[in-house]
Parts: structure tokens; sequence; C-alpha cells
């Protein structure tokens, strides 16, 4: 049973294409600074807004129509399995994520649950095989249950960290098998609503317990995956533990961590932080921990998660513009479309347009920041900007050489001190002419 109709699989065509079911700049055989498109972006579908996001909001229920949503239960679940690889096949995505409970219901008992787990990974297994489509990551749903009500990790109730630690487990255990190269934690009510009844270093505490106890099991059962953490400053919780990039950077050296992870970082998030996208990404970049970006956009007129796809080619251009300078670009991590269509995209085919517009997006945003990176046309502002550290005083500090004493020596010379444009307009310009003819 095919669920999107007579499709048949996206093609590159050209930017003068007009084909909506064409990419017009993803060519994911063009060889961009030594790899292919493929390589660079390693794109993946998001399963929990694909295909068991039903377009409801708080003021209305769902609108998707989707063929699967005949079924029920585990017919359900093994429906949007082969939803699924459909997508992936139509858009030639090599990669999909998942979370434990989009991928099958929960039962009466742990056991049960991890009986229709074991059939859907089971399923899931034979479709990766028959199509070489690969698993970019996967993660545990412990923020949707009233169990979670209190947090996981972070809760107050022992038996619920108990339950948090035997779901992640069989978590992991279901990485391994279908060899995900990245593992995520990204902690939805692992934060607080008020201080007057938290016992904040007790919550971190056992965060950082349970994360050491996830790095060990996985070293246990041979899970190879690069674990990350993906930052978010609120909602559902009002205080989340990882706020941002930096924040969760301090969690990771503060509790020995570090060496045992890097950062999912996504768009939206970091809005919603108050930061820009390409700022998370540069924190993450400089202290060697970018793992990997889940591509969204948020409405700025709003102030929530609103997952949209991303299009803004400024930001896309932006986060390339970072993942280039990487240390092997974006490595064993992905974009994942962390992206829902709008409520008012209710039709099968909507998804396919979404991930093409975002796909191209990318694409495009590759394209300009590899420009750029060649060019040198944004460093050769910087390192005017900061030339007086080359040489002279400026030199000494870099080096370690000055202290406060030669440093006082220096400004008593009472020499004439002359600041510089920063230029941010005509660098602005610079950009807009790279994005406009890249």
């Amino acid at each position: 049973m095919s669920y999107f109709g007579n499709i048949g699989k996206i093609r590159y065509e050209g930017r003068e294409s007009d084909n909506p079911l064409a990419f017009k700049f993803y060519n994911p055989d063009e060889v961009i600074l030594g790899k292919t498109m493929r390589e660079h972006l390693r794109f993946a579908v998001a399963y929990w807004h694909s295909f068991t996001g039903e377009g409801n909001d708080p003021f209305g229920v769902g609108t998707n129509i989707r063929g699967w949503n005949q079924y029920t239960g585990m017919d359900l679940a093994k429906a949007r399995v082969d939803a699924c690889f459909e997508l992936l096949d139509l858009l030639d995505v090599d990669y999909f994520c998942f979370h434990d409970r989009d991928i099958a219901p929960e039962g009466e008992t742990l056991q049960e649950t991890n009986r229709n787990l074991d059939a859907i990974v089971a399923r899931i297994g034979e479709q990766m095989k028959a199509t070489g489509k690969k698993l970019l990551w996967n993660t545990a749903n412990m923020f949707t249950n009233p169990r979670f009500v209190h947090g996981a990790a972070t809760t107050c109730n022992a038996d619920v960290f108990a339950y948090a630690a035997a779901q992640v487990k069989k978590a992991l255990e279901h990485g391994k098998e279908l060899g995900a190269e990245n593992y995520v934690f990204w902690g939805g009510r692992e934060g607080y609503e008020t201080l007057l009844n938290t016992d904040m270093k007790l919550e971190l505490d056992n965060l950082a317990r349970f994360m050491h106890m996830a790095v060990d099991y996985a070293r246990e059962i041979g899970f190879d995956a690069q674990f990350l953490i993906e930052p978010k400053p609120k909602e559902p919780t009002k205080h989340q533990y990882d706020f941002d990039a930096a924040t969760a950077l301090a969690f990771l050296h503060n509790y020995g961590l570090k060496p045992h992870f890097k950062l999912n970082i996504e768009a939206n998030h970091a809005t919603l932080a108050g930061h820009t996208f390409e700022h998370e990404l540069r924190v993450a970049r400089i202290n060697g921990v970018l793992g990997s970006i889940d591509a969204n956009q948020g409405d700025m007129l709003l102030g929530w998660d609103t997952d949209e796809f991303p299009t803004d080619l400024y930001s896309t251009t932006l986060a390339m513009y970072e993942i280039l300078q990487n240390e092997g670009g974006i490595g064993r991590g992905g974009v994942n479309f962390d992206a829902k269509v709008r409520r008012a995209s209710f039709e099968p085919i909507d998804l396919v347009y979404a991930h093409i517009a975002g796909m191209d997006s990318f694409a495009r945003g590759l394209k300009v920041a590899a420009r750029l990176i060649e060019d040198r046309a944004l460093e050769s502002f910087v390192e005017k900007r900061y030339a007086s550290f080359q040489s002279g005083i400026g030199a000494e500090i870099v080096s370690g050489k000055a202290n406060f004493h030669t440093l006082e020596a220096y400004a008593l010379q009472n020499k004439p001190i002359v600041n510089e444009s920063g230029r941010l307009e005509l660098i602005k310009s610079v950009l807009n002419r790279y994005l406009l003819n890249a």
C-alpha cells in the first residue's frame, strides 16, 4: 500500500525548474569542498512529527489526513514503519530518527511495552536491511506519560528514576540493534517550576548519575554511538537544566561527562533561549562539542516552539558556515528535520513539499557558506578587526607573556587609542551578495 499516492522519487532538476516535486538546489552527488552534498548534510526525517503528529494545537484537534490512521494499536505502529520508509525512499533521504514511544504503543506493564518495542524494532530492522536506510539517532520519550510529571532523571520520586533508567536501558539496546550512529538525551521535564519545593543540587547530581550510568551501560553492551544532549531553555518545564549550549557545556564539565557527550543543536530551541542558531552552533563548535543539528525554525512573533520547516536562507547559510568550519563537519551527526507541517497543510503531499523546501534551503545554505569560506569573504573582516593582537602588546597578551605590570607600563605611555569601524552594514551587504549570486 502506498501512503503518498503516485508521487515518483524526488530528483534534482536545478534552480530553473518549476516542478514542485523536484529539488532546485539539493543535488546529492554535487561535490562541495571535497565532499558530496549527501555527505555534508546527512538529512534525516523525524518520526514524531511526520508519522505520529496529528496536526493538533492547544486550541484544536488534529487535522492531518494520513492513510495509516485507519489502523490502531500495533497495526498502526506497523503501518507507520511502512510509511516512514516510503517517505525516505521518495525523498532519497538516508536517515531517520525516533523516540521509543513514537514507534510502538505503551502496554499495561513495562514488560508489555518492551515486547511491543521489540516487535516494531524487528520490523524496522528488516526495512533497514532491505533499503539501506540508517538510524541517525534514537532516544527515550520521558516527558509524555504522567509518571514524568516531576521529571525523569531529575524527579523527586526514586521509583520514577528507576523506571526511566529501565526505559533508557532498553532504548540503548535497540540503538545498538539498529546500528544507531547517535543517541540523544532531551530533558523535556528535566527542570523545575519553582525553587520553593526544589532541591536543585540533588536533581543535578542525579541527572549526572543517570548520564554516567548510560555511558557505562553503552560501553558494557558495545554500543559505540555518539551521545548527544539537546539544549532547550523552557517548554514544557519553565526552567530546564539544559538551557542552552553554554549551560549544557558547564554541566558536562562539572560532572566529568564532556569526554562522552556532544550537543545536538536545534534552531528553534536557540531562539527560545534568546540566541541565534549560529550563536549556539558557534559555542558548541569552538568547545569541540558540535555533534548534530535539528533543522527547523521558529516564528519570531510567537514565544513557543513552533517547529516550522526551515526556509530562512540567512539562517541555513550561517548554520552551514559554522558546520563547515567544525572539525569533521557534521561528523556522525546529521541534519534532522525536527519540523512539522502547519495545521492547515494536512494532506500527505504537504509532508513531501515541506521536506523538499527544507532540503533545498540547507543545500543553498551549504553552497553559499562554501563560497564564503573559499573566498575568505568574512575572515578578512575578522582578521583586520583583531589585527592589534598580531603584534606588539597584543601579541604579548595572546602569548601569555603580558601581565598587569607590563600592561600598566604600556598604558602609562598614554599613546592615543584609535578604534576602527566594525563595518557591520558592509559585512551584511557582502553576505547579501553571496546569497544572491552563489
